[in-house]
């Protein structure tokens, strides 16, 4: 096969960005409306072009020039009905719009005109025919169809392919009806409207007579038969005809994974039983066909498919893409090789391999026929299997792989070559030659035709193959199949590498091969696909380079030189000149060069021209070379400093002549001497001497020199014997010594004027330079002095003193003062001694002094203040400033004093303190400095001290420069630094605002003291604190830097201050005047004394009395102070109103005196009965007081009991639970007790109850009822029909639905669908009532529906171990705990629980005891201790010992309890049997107690076994079977036997008659039963012990560090857009929603019953804990906040902590999942079809379904004939068909 040899070294690669991507330049392109086009049809007999679109149908020439257009939609219709579309009948129908789907040409027959077949989305997918040569004349086209005329997929997205085919006629021969016109239509599968079209029909195009219809899928028509339509979605690609054959291309998941296939039908097969495929591998991982077409490559035909790489296990293509090459032969091979083997092998190949089986799910299998039966029947028969596929795939090796998703392909074959064009999703179009057995494949060229729009599959090109039409989303283009024209010379046209082109060499242009004339002749036509093409060129060229000067013969050596007819020529053209005859002479072609005259002038600054020369053919350049002309005159004039060496060392071959001055191509000079170019070498000439003047003209001797070559003969300076220096304007004599000189030495110019500006810098000149100061006219200037025309000045002018800096000085002097202006002296020298300031000599400074212009002095003390000018001296003249100087500066400063180690601010005030420059001034306190901090200004400075190494007093003296200045009297004093002996307090709250004090010696030196307090962080406190003490006490570490003292500190943390009224905060205090206020606290005097503190009562203090660590005792204002806001408040106080009394009469205060002498009488009676009664009070409290001691005690012992055993616990559960592996379900186990919980034989494990006779016709008619099923219109129709009747319970209601889920399971995907549509309506309902009920109940079908259907869904995210395994560790912990204590057989109470309903209260006595269990292994007998109580019932010790035994197995596949009997043996002989009720179960009353191994008196390391119980005795003894059942469900308190009343560990109620005897005991047991409350620790207890297991489990369920279950984020999306629709924008409903969708409607079913995944045993104990699990778990899931109180259940109470822990989880769960991708619809489809894998039950389901068919029989019938659309699918008939079946019902068939 071709692909498959293709080395992976000939891959290519297109990218993006491709090198050769270029805008088309020469396509046309046409803007049509409809996006997207979908199809492209050429018929090249009418030069017609047609395209389809949405609702836009084109008819275009094949110039793209628009004939017709029609409009084919938007019309009313909806998917779901069926057409014609009446409102009334259709309410969801709307505005649709019409997707082109198929777009054919059907050729005429006869006189029938041929007809353009085009089919729509709309209407179910109906088609017409229109007129070729006018599509909008209708042909055919039907208003009224039937479902056997629906074609085309009504859904945008998915595929149709079609391919008309003609065959004879044998049913209805004669004439022109020998000729039958079929249409093969290939149809994706659509959810919506009709289900049952088959993947593959075909459908009747001519002839139409009469009852037939066209389009029309017939009986006796073929079609490929398909088991379930859903499950087979094939993804159709292509269909093409090839031979005798039809094949389709198409994608279809396989197992897990999407496949690409391709399929083959004999075009005389009606009956398809030739159906064959073979899936199609294209290495690399491309499985998704994209696009296909049939062509020619290396002469045979080859399928080229386009191939994408799936998303995961998903039909989603992504960008990597490729291109595959299949060849018919090999794929006819493989089809041929499964028929073979499908019909005579069994489907097995030789080594017993399966090659081929029986696909589309029917019921057909492989044969033995006989090993002729292929070659006699090779379009297959009636007895042949069908319809085949095959095992093996085809397999390709990509050709083109691509980082852009290919779209298109279509071939084309130039010169024997195949061309492939591909299409992309970026609108490019991609030109590949694929590799053949001689050369590799080549991506030659990539041009965008429609950026950013996908090319469509129907890629075509034109009769004339020189076209391609290329339709993308809104536009069609006409592309060239090349771009030769494009390219101007033969270089670029072989570079493009492009099959269609060559260069045509005489005719001068790219073209392709048939355009060129002489194309069959060598060297004329240069193909640009060989490699090894080259272009004609100019091997060499004689002479390269030529004089200019001069004309020459110039020959060409041209190799490959196409041959040319006698009569013919060639010429040759240099530049742009006229051509000149050429003589070719073999490969030799010569021509004379032009004239010079006539070649053009040489480039400015160029001493050479390169001209093309051109060998030409006519017009026509055949070849070009290059030839360059020199000109040596030029060399040497672009050379004038060195004309000698630059000629005679050029490149090209010019000589000098020294004496002409001439550069020459020559081998001669006109004065006969001559330098000849460096090439030829000859002896030096002698050095001579040479007179050379100031004009720069030369005059040389004669010589007498002979010829000589090269550089070294060219003239050389290397001596002077004349003054350098030449004045400008005179002639002079310079004498060179030399060799060969033609340079002039280096003469110095110079001017005097030049940067001379007055008498004193020109003076200055050297007098060398014969430079003076003239002052003629018009101003005066420095001059050479012959050019003087006045006499030069002997003296300058006096100086100018133009600028002072500074103007100001102090007395002392020591500053320098900068003097500028001119004519300050020509040297340094003369301004010595001539500088004054103000009278005082100012000393001139060498360094700072400037010619004439600038003079720095230093200034002199005066000894007083004073003012003057500044007098500059030079010679006998002087200069005398403007502006006057002054001496002055005045300071004064107070005594200061300050610390040694400095940092102390100094102020020094005094006038005039700017004198001088500022850089100048500094400050000193004797010898160390004063650093200035401040700005200066006139009257202040500000420094600040720095350090002294000792103390004392210093003078302040401030520096101007060198002048120093001390303030008079004036001191400064170094003291000592401050020492700190004591810091109290050494504590302080972390909120501060405690005074500290500190004390010491010199703490008045510092200016500005500050203290820092230095905090430790709480930790290091607690290990340095004291430490830290220690080191404040006695060797405090001061650190002194600057002014700031460092002191460390403690820092204590914040006291605590408790509410006035702590026993109700929100009731005031209340206070009677004259006592005081005790506020309590902790930690008060930790960092504050009692002179500290201060108490505020409203806008009063009150006055503090007392404090300590505890109390504060303040004493309050005798009035009631006003209430005010504080920062910390205690509460509220309030004064009695009777505190003050206001003043009342004398009279009143007498009769008060007498009451209240009465009154005092009253209370001393009070009083000593008071105190009767208080001796008697406290003796009773002294009895209560010893009686809670006693409790006491007891409640300690059993705390620090529940304490013990909940350690242990911990210890041995982690070790215990791991266990073996989880024992999850079969899944048809588990979905049967999902579905039918309770029941006891679910129609799962039944099977279908019916007489022989009467099962063929009943299986039949529920195979009938099962499509009825499949039509979504009937199965709604009859869910509402259902709901809408009064006796259909709720009860009734679910076993529907389940048995919908399992009749439907086979296609979930159909299901999903559904139940998603009858959800919409359910939502409808609840918004209009109140949307947060939605889901919190199943009291509807769907509802229902959903839990099943969550659980189909979820049961992989349970049996991967993700959920299960933690769900069964849960289990596995509870049983564990539960079992550890004792557990009431009758009550169901266990001590062990998480249920306070279920707490075993009492304390009863129990011990644990290890029974040595006899265990059968084989014919060996083998011991295995087992822990149980002596408490336990023997039932729950037989219980306890088989779950020890048979730990490793499932809870089905061991003995139960009450098949056992357990027999206790001691010694050879003691054989006892043991029960729970015997002879000598011991009875009191009416109350008789179960058997336990304390009764029996079992002790420790007893040996017991096992024993199966007697079939007889096992019926007989009912009462063990009472008691097997009590293990898994407790006994009822009521349950009686014989009169009696049975108990375990507690009676069930209390005996209300209590004899005489027994009531002394009656103070003992009230004392234990006096607080039953304690034993709630228990629960505590256990909840710590299982609350790593629970965490694991919710974390399981509600973790986001895994994706979430596929079906969950379908789910949650599907609410999230019913909300988004309905416009809810409430979060809380739509959390609700989730809430109600997956956690209360699957995980608390799951929490409260892991039976339904495990296979366990959930006791009554075990229920009961599970069921206070999952209720914290619906706790968690809910919306409303969590409020507890002391009234609260004891189950809300355990988890109070936990619960918003929880509430965070179920939170982040739902919002990762909403905040995630969407887009999970494709995913979710592709699960639910591998989940639809799982064979159920459906038949008993059907039978079942029937059964409520049956009973409302009339109202569904009625239901089904009330709906039109039910009506057109003929739904009540069909129903009618299946009862007549079912049930031999007469109906009104």
């Amino acid at each position: 096969m071709l692909a498959s040899s293709i080395p992976p070294s000939l891959l290519l690669f297109l990218h993006i960005l491709s090198p050769f991507s270029q805008p088309v330049d020469a396509s046309k392109h046409v803007e049509l409306k409809g996006a997207p086009l979908s199809h492209l049809l050429l018929d090249p007999g009418a030069g017609h072009i047609y395209v389809g679109g949405v609702n836009n149908l084109y008819q275009l020439t094949t110039g793209l020039e628009v004939l017709l257009h029609v409009k084919t939609g938007p019309y009313r219709d909806s998917p779901e009905c069926l057409p014609p579309i009446v409102l009334q009948e259709c309410p969801s129908a709307k505005d649709t719009d019409n997707y082109n789907k198929l777009l054919l040409m059907e050729t005429g027959q006869g006189v029938e005109p041929g007809s353009l077949i085009v089919c729509g989305s709309l209407f179910q997918g109906i088609c017409e025919k229109r007129n070729l040569s006018n599509i909008s004349q209708l042909i055919y086209q039907t208003s009224n169809p039937v479902d056997t005329q629906y074609v085309a997929a009504n859904a945008p997205g998915v595929s149709t392919v079609a391919v008309v085919i003609t065959t004879k006629n044998k049913q209805e021969g004669g004439g022109d009806g020998d000729v039958l016109r079929l249409m093969l239509v290939g149809r994706s599968y659509t959810s919506k409207g009709p289900g049952d079209i088959p993947p593959i029909t075909t459908r009747r195009l001519f002839p139409v007579v009469p009852p037939r219809r066209a389009f029309s899928q017939e009986e006796e028509l073929g079609k490929l038969v398909v088991g379930s339509y859903s499950d087979y979605n094939n993804h159709f690609v292509k269909a093409v005809v090839h031979g005798n054959h039809v094949y389709f291309l198409f994608s279809r998941r396989h197992k897990k994974e999407y496949r690409t296939y391709a399929s083959r039908l004999c075009i005389s097969d009606r009956s398809f039983y030739s159906y064959v495929e073979v899936p199609l591998l294209c290495q690399g991982g491309y499985n998704l066909a994209q696009g296909a077409w049939l062509g020619n490559h290396s002469g045979e035909p080859h399928l080229f498919v386009v191939m994408a790489a799936g998303q995961a296990s998903t039909p989603v293509a992504t960008n990597r893409s490729a291109l595959c090459v299949y060849g018919m032969a090999e794929l006819d091979t493989m089809l041929r090789r499964a028929q073979e083997v499908c019909y005579t092998e069994g489907g097995q190949g030789s080594g017993g391999k399966e090659e081929a089986y029986i696909e589309y799910g029917v019921s057909s299998k492989c044969l033995k026929l006989p090993k002729v039966s292929l070659s006699e029947y090779p379009c297959g028969g009636e007895h042949t299997p069908n319809p085949i596929a095959s095992a093996v795939p085809l397999k390709a090796t990509p050709i083109v792989n691509s980082t852009i998703q290919l779209t298109a392909v279509t071939t084309a074959t130039e010169a024997g070559h195949t061309i492939a064009f591909l299409g992309d999703r970026k609108g490019q179009l991609q030109k590949v030659t694929p590799p053949t057995c001689f050369t590799s494949g080549h991506l030659y060229g990539s041009e965008l035709v429609d950026s950013g729009s996908a090319v469509s599959a129907d890629l075509l090109l034109d009769e004339s193959q020189e076209h391609v039409y290329v339709l993308t989303n809104s536009r069609l283009s006409k592309v060239p199949v090349s771009s030769c024209e494009k390219q101007t010379d033969c270089r670029s046209c072989l570079a493009v590498r492009d099959p269609y082109c060559g260069w045509c060499v005489l005719e001068g242009r790219c073209s392709r091969k048939h355009q060129c004339q002489r194309h069959l002749q060598p060297n004329h036509w240069l193909w640009s696909f060989e490699p090894t093409s080259q272009c004609v060129t100019v091997q060499s060229l004689q002479p390269a380079n030529h004089s200019k000067e001069e004309q020459t013969q110039v020959t060409l050596s041209v190799p490959q030189l196409p041959a040319l007819a006698k009569e013919e020529s060639l010429s040759c053209i240099f530049g742009l000149l006229p051509p000149q005859p050429a003589i070719v002479m073999g490969n030799s072609i010569t021509c004379q060069s032009p004239a010079p005259e006539h070649l053009p002038p040489l480039p400015t600054g160029s001493n050479h021209m390169i001209l093309p020369v051109s060998l030409m053919f006519g017009h026509v350049t055949v070849t070009t070379g290059n030839m360059t002309f020199y000109d040596c005159m030029a060399v040497s004039r672009l050379n004038q400093s060195s004309q000698c060496l630059a000629c005679v060392s050029s490149v090209w071959r010019c000589n000098w002549c020294p004496l002409d001055q001439l550069c020459t191509h020559n081998h001669s000079c006109p004065n006969q001497h001559i330098i000849l170019n460096h090439r030829v070498r000859r002896p030096a000439a002698p050095s001579v001497s040479i007179f050379l003047s100031v004009s720069l003209s030369l005059t040389p001797p004669p010589l007498c020199l002979q010829d000589s070559p090269g550089p070294t003969s060219c003239p050389l300076v290397y001596d002077l014997q004349s003054p350098a220096l030449v004045p400008m304007g005179l002639s002079a004599t310079v004498v060179l010594r030399g060799r060969n000189l033609d340079v002039y030495t280096v003469i110095q110019l110079y001017d005097c004027s030049a940067g001379q500006s007055d008498c004193s810098q020109c003076r200055a000149v050297p007098k060398e330079y014969g430079c003076v100061w003239c002052p003629g006219s018009p101003a005066p200037s420095c001059v050479y002095s012959r050019t003087c025309s006045s006499k030069p000045a002997d003296t300058c002018p006096p100086p100018q003193i133009t600028k002072v800096e500074p103007a100001s000085g102090p007395l002392e002097g020591g500053i320098l003062v900068t003097i500028t202006g001119s004519n300050l002296g020509m040297k340094y020298e003369d301004v010595v001694g001539g500088v004054t300031v103000a009278g005082i000599q100012c000393l001139p400074q060498s360094k700072g002094y400037k010619i004439s212009t600038r003079v720095v002095c230093e200034l002199q003390p005066s000894g007083k203040q004073k003012e003057g000018p500044i007098l500059v001296t030079v010679g006998t003249t002087r200069g005398r400033s403007t502006k006057m100087f002054t001496y002055q500066v005045r300071l004064s400063s107070p005594v200061l004093r300050g610390p040694v180690s400095g940092g102390t601010r100094l102020t020094i005030k005094g006038r005039q303190l700017l004198t001088g420059q500022t850089s100048d001034l500094s400050a000193f306190l004797g010898t160390q400095p004063c650093y200035i901090v401040e700005e200066v200004n006139d009257t202040q400075l500000v420094c600040q001290t720095g350090s002294s190494n000792r103390t004392g007093l210093v003078p302040v003296r401030v520096l101007f420069g060198k002048a120093e200045r001390t303030i008079p009297n004036v001191t400064f004093h170094y003291l000592e630094d401050p020492v700190i002996t004591s810091a109290i307090p050494a504590e302080s709250f972390y909120a501060g605002g405690r005074v500290i004090r500190v004390e010491g010696r010199n703490l008045d030196v510092v200016q500005q003291p500050i203290i820092s307090v230095w905090v430790e962080p709480l930790e290091v406190q607690r290990v340095k604190r004291k430490k830290r003490l220690a080191l404040l006490t006695s060797k405090q570490q001061l650190v002194f830097n600057s002014t700031m003292t460092t002191v460390r500190q403690t820092d204590q943390s914040e006291t605590i201050l408790f509410p006035i009224n702590r026993e109700n905060l929100d009731v005031p205090f209340r206070f009677k005047p004259g006592g005081v206020i005790a506020v309590e606290g902790q930690d008060l005097t930790r960092a504050m004394s009692k002179e500290e503190v201060k108490a505020w009562l409203g806008d009063q203090e009150c006055d503090v009395k007392t404090l300590d660590s505890t109390h504060l005792y303040c004493d309050p204002p005798e009035v009631q102070p006003l209430r005010i806001h504080i920062q910390v408040d205690l509460g509220l106080v309030q004064y009695d109103s009777n505190s003050l009394l206001p003043a009342v009469p004398l009279a009143a205060q007498i009769g008060l005196g007498a009451g209240a002498a009465v009154i005092i009488l009253s209370v001393l009676v009070i009083i000593l009965m008071y105190r009767r009664k208080s001796k008697q009070a406290l003796r009773d409290y002294k009895k209560v007081l010893l009686q809670l001691e006693t409790l006491e005690i007891n409640v300690g012992d059993q705390c620090r009991k529940e304490f013990t055993d909940l350690m242990t616990e911990m210890m041995d559960l982690s070790s215990d639970v791991g266990g073996p592996g989880v024992p999850l379900l079969d899944y048809r186990i588990y979905a049967e007790r999902v579905f039918f919980p309770g029941q006891q034989t679910a129609p799962l494990s039944r099977q279908l109850d019916l007489p022989e006779s009467r099962r063929q016709t009943v299986e039949q008619g529920l195979q009938q009822l099962n499509n009825l099923l499949n039509n979504r219109l009937f199965l709604t129709r009859f869910i509402h029909t259902l709901e809408a009747q009064q006796g259909f319970s709720q009860r009734d209601r679910g076993y529907v639905a389940s048995l919908l889920t399992m009749a439907l399971h086979d296609k979930l995907e159909y299901f999903t669908e559904v139940m998603k549509s009858l959800l919409q309506d359910l939502v409808q309902q609840y918004v209009a009532k109140n949307p947060k009920l939605m889901l919190r109940r199943t009291e509807t079908v769907v509802e229902k529906m959903l839990t099943n259907w969550m659980s189909i869904c979820l049961y992989s995210f349970l049996k991967v171990s993700v959920a299960g395994e933690p769900l069964y560790m849960l289990y596995r912990a509870i049983k564990y705990q539960v079992d550890k204590g004792p557990v009431d057989a009758v009550t169901g109470k266990a001590k062990r629980t998480l249920n306070d309903s279920h707490l075993l209260r009492e304390d009863i006595e129990y011990c644990s005891v290890t029974l040595t269990v006899l265990v059968k292994n084989g014919v060996e007998v083998q011991p295995c201790p087992v822990k149980v109580l002596d408490t336990d019932t023997i039932t729950q010790v037989k219980d306890k010992i088989l779950d020890q035994v048979y730990r490793g197995a499932p809870f089905s596949q061991r003995p139960s309890a009450d098949s056992l009997d357990l027999e206790w043996r001691s010694g050879q002989a003691g054989h006892l049997t043991l029960s729970d009720d015997d002879v000598t179960a011991v009875v009191q009353g009416r109350w008789k107690r179960l058997n336990t191994l304390q009764h029996y008196k079992v002790p420790d390391g007893a040996t017991v076994a096992l024993i199966p119980r007697s079939q007889i005795l096992h019926q007989n003894m009912v009462a063990d079977r009472l008691f097997m059942v009590a293990a898994e469900t407790p006994m009822l308190e009521g349950e009686e036997e014989e009169g009696l009343r049975l108990w375990h560990l507690v009676k069930s109620s209390e005996d209300p008659e209590i004899p005489k005897h027994r009531k002394s005991s009656m103070r003992e047991r009230e004392r234990a039963k006096a607080i039953p409350e304690i034993y709630l620790t228990r629960l505590l207890s256990m909840k710590g012990t299982l609350q790593k297991f629970v965490d694991d489990v919710f974390v399981a369920i509600l973790s986001t560090k895994r994706p979430p279950p596929i079906a969950v984020r379908f789910f949650f999306d599907f609410l999230d857009d019913m909300a988004e629709k309905h416009g809810i924008d409430d979060p809380e409903t739509v959390h609700i929603w989730k809430t109600n969708s997956l956690p209360l409607r699957f995980w608390v079913n799951i929490l409260k019953n892991p039976q339904f995944v495990l296979d366990v045993q959930v006791t009554d104990s075990i229920d009961a804990v599970l069921s206070v699990i999952a209720q914290t778990f619906i706790d968690s899931c809910t919306t409303s906040e969590h409020k507890v109180g002391r009234d609260s259940p004891v189950n809300k109470l355990l988890y109070a902590r936990e619960i918003p822990r929880y509430k965070q989880l179920v939170e982040r769960y739902y919002s990762d999942i909403h905040s995630a991708a969407s887009g999970c619809y494709q995913e979710m489809n592709s699960t639910l079809t591998e989940l639809s894998g799982v064979k159920m039950n459906n038949l008993v389901a059907l039978h079942e379904l029937y059964k409520y068919i049956n009973k409302y029989y009339d109202q569904i019938i009625m239901s089904l004939e009330e709906d039109s659309s039910g009506q057109k699918m003929q739904l009540a008939y069909r129903l009618q068909q299946v009862a007549a079946l079912v049930e031999n019902k007469v109906t009104d068939l």
